[in-house]
């Protein structure tokens, strides 16, 4: 599956995307923006790297100070309030540390990272944590824009099978 694809379902299906990300940078957007027919989908993306940002754009002080800002619950609360923000249907969170030291957030593991999809009509959220393989952060990157795009795929293209079957029963 590539975003090529997915771009496509979610035109069909007149559905959105918006990003909040942290350690990509702007990788999943710009991964995205590389294909056709992306500004069909892509409502707003955000690259958040500091906590200052993320609070701004909606993350709660208390989930970063209680659960740290390399967490499942961040990621999940950044996918939660760029959708809200943006009302798209599909909010994307990405969170961890890429082979880096970060003198203000001390906590977290090494190559651990967050990705939370937040389903805005079904008030559901999809995650998966992540372990990086590989020295460089360009493969780290990629690493979990892989991720995502199998998560989309199983997400976004299951739940329209699942609508073809319907039809013909």
């Amino acid at each position: 599956m590539t975003f090529e694809k997915i771009i496509k379902q979610l035109t069909k299906e007149k559905k959105t995307i918006s990003t909040m990300e942290s350690c990509t940078g702007g990788g999943v957007v710009n991964a995205l923006t590389n294909i056709p027919g992306a500004s069909e989908v892509l409502n707003f993306s955000a690259v958040t790297y500091s906590n200052e940002y993320k609070i701004k754009m909606g993350v709660k002080k208390e989930i970063i100070d209680q659960y740290s800002v390399y967490s499942q619950e961040t990621a999940d609360e950044m996918s939660y309030q760029i959708s809200k923000y943006t009302n798209s249907t599909y909010g994307i969170g990405v969170t961890g540390k890429l082979n880096t030291i970060d003198k203000r957030n001390l906590f977290g593991q090494d190559n651990i990272v967050y990705i939370s999809i937040f389903d805005q009509e079904k008030e559901k959220y999809f995650h998966q944590q992540i372990t990086i393989t590989g020295e460089k952060r360009e493969q780290g990157k990629q690493q979990i824009i892989d991720a995502i795009i199998t998560m989309l795929e199983e997400k976004v293209m299951k739940n329209q099978e699942k609508k073809n079957e319907k039809k013909y029963r």
